[in-house]
C-alpha cells in the first residue's frame, strides 16, 4: 500500500526502508526561517489537544510562580521544566506525523514501538516537571 511519500520517491535507500525524496527547500532568509517555526508552533497548537493542555498548564504554573514570588534560582528550574515538556512535546508531534507519513494507514508494529517511545519521552519530561514544581513550590505553599 502506498503512502503520501510515494509520489516523491526516487528510489528506496536498499535495505533500510528509508525512502529519498526531494531536496527540502531552505529558507531563504532566517526571517522566512523564523516563520516557518512559527507556523510550526501555530500548526501544534491548532491540531494537538495535549499541546494546547501543556501550554495551559505552563500558564498556570508562571501564574502561581509570579504569585508566590519565585526566586530567580527557582524560576530558572520553573522554566526548565516548562520548557523541556513542550519541547518534548513537539519533538512527539513531529516523530508520530513523520511515522504515519511513512507508513500511511496500514498496521506498523514498529511505528507502534517508535510512536509509544516518542510518547514515553513527553511522559517522562511531564514527570520531572511534577517533581520540579513540587520541590519548587512546597515550601512557598506550606510556609507561605
Amino acid at each position: 500500500m502506498p503512502n503520501r511519500v510515494t509520489p516523491f520517491m526516487h528510489q528506496p535507500l536498499k535495505g533500510t526502508g528509508i525512502l529519498v525524496t526531494s531536496k527540502a527547500q531552505r529558507p531563504r532568509s532566517r526571517r522566512q526561517a523564523m516563520r516557518f517555526a512559527l507556523q510550526g508552533l501555530w500548526d501544534a497548537w491548532t491540531t494537538e489537544p495535549n499541546f494546547r493542555l501543556h501550554i495551559y498548564f505552563a500558564a498556570a504554573v508562571v501564574m502561581l510562580g509570579v504569585w508566590v514570588r519565585l526566586s530567580m534560582a527557582e524560576w530558572l528550574w520553573i522554566s526548565f521544566a516548562i520548557g523541556l515538556v513542550i519541547f518534548a512535546e513537539l519533538m512527539n508531534t513531529a516523530i508520530e506525523q513523520t511515522v504515519d507519513l511513512v507508513v500511511g494507514l496500514r498496521p506498523d508494529p514498529m511505528a507502534r514501538r517508535v510512536k509509544d517511545v516518542s510518547a514515553g519521552c513527553v511522559l517522562v519530561a511531564a514527570v520531572l516537571a511534577v517533581v520540579i514544581g513540587s520541590l519548587t513550590f512546597f515550601p512557598h505553599l506550606v510556609h507561605g
